[in-house]
């Protein structure tokens, strides 16, 4: 390609589509011909990409064809409507879509926490590895319960502890091994504190501690390795999209479900800061953990239901995933 007489050819092109770009009105004529132009100049992008990349050419074509992009797709102020739309219909359909995921790891979690935790209070050489007696029974009898000062402190430092936790199942579910790691690490912890307690008589304080903020807690770490591992699967298997548009959709979605478990583990942490570690009899304690486990279940089947029914999938709208265009009607 001799790219100075090809750029001579196009820069008309180039040059009117950037004019349109910049007005503040156009007519349904001009519109149609922004499209066009758009079009046609995406196409020389790529010609002059693959022919004769020339880094300047390309920085220019690439500022131009934005604008266009911009203006065609049009801007969007946020607004209250968005915040109801989050909450109310994208980020209910994106936990529904992967609610079977979330199940699965729940189950993969619980078998290896119980089974480490068997392990541990029946086996001498497992029990051994938690620490010397004088170590175990400190941790028994005083350091796993005192950890739960309640306090606004503590639930900051839970909520920022867990956040962590769902980042990294979040942010590394594209590997697919990098999540069920954390998932099982965490199961692994999880388990050997539960069966310390147990071989020193202490199973109830382990449950009574856990269960009020847990349930809700390990749902939401649950539902993070799920978002991770269903976009990892998504690149094994993207379905009938191509593999780029499948990842980006589902990138997306999961972007959502990130969002909205900020807010889950939030409520999990303030229950852990405020009720886990309060004075409030057990059973009440317990009750509120079941309590805001039932809620977010509740939000996640009849929201996402709904959501889903209605053709949400927790991505963003076409326009603006860059999926649609403006024509003249």
């Amino acid at each position: 390609m001799d790219l100075d007489a090809y750029t001579r050819a196009r820069t008309p092109t180039w040059q009117r589509l950037d004019a349109l770009s910049r007005r503040r009105r156009l007519t349904g004529a001009e519109a149609d011909e922004l499209v066009a132009l758009y079009q046609a100049t995406a196409t020389d992008l790529s010609a002059v990409r693959s022919a004769a990349p020339d880094p300047e050419t390309v920085s220019r074509l690439s500022q131009v064809l934005v604008r266009a992009r911009s203006r065609l797709s049009g801007t969007h102020a946020p607004s209250w409507s968005d915040v109801t739309s989050f909450v109310l219909l994208r980020l209910p359909a994106a936990l529904y879509r992967i609610r079977w995921w979330t199940v699965a790891v729940m189950a993969a979690f619980l078998a290896v926490g119980v089974a480490t935790g068997v392990l541990v209070a029946s086996s001498p050489e497992a029990l051994a590895l938690m620490g010397t007696p004088s170590e175990q029974r400190e941790y028994v009898d005083h350091a796993f319960a005192e950890y739960y000062a309640p306090g606004a402190g503590f639930a900051a430092m839970v909520w920022t502890n867990n956040a962590w936790i769902a980042a990294l199942c979040v942010g590394t579910g594209i590997t697919g091994i990098a999540p069920a790691y954390v998932l099982f690490t965490n199961a692994v912890g999880v388990g050997s504190a539960g069966g310390l307690m147990a071989h020193h008589g202490r199973l109830d304080v382990f449950l009574q501690l856990i269960a009020p903020h847990g349930l809700l807690e390990l749902t939401a770490v649950f539902v993070a390795g799920a978002a991770g591992l269903r976009l990892f699967w998504t690149l094994v298997d993207p379905g009938p999209r191509t593999r780029g548009r499948a990842l980006a959709q589902e990138g997306r979605a999961l972007f959502t479900v990130a969002l909205g478990l900020v807010g889950v583990l939030a409520v999990s942490g303030l229950v852990e800061g405020f009720v886990t570690g309060s004075s409030l009899p057990w059973p009440v304690k317990v009750a509120v953990g079941a309590v805001v486990l039932a809620a977010f279940w509740a939000y996640v089947l009849v929201l996402g239901r709904r959501a889903v029914a209605a053709g949400h999938t927790g991505d963003l709208d076409a326009d603006r995933a860059g999926y649609g265009v403006a024509t003249a009607g």
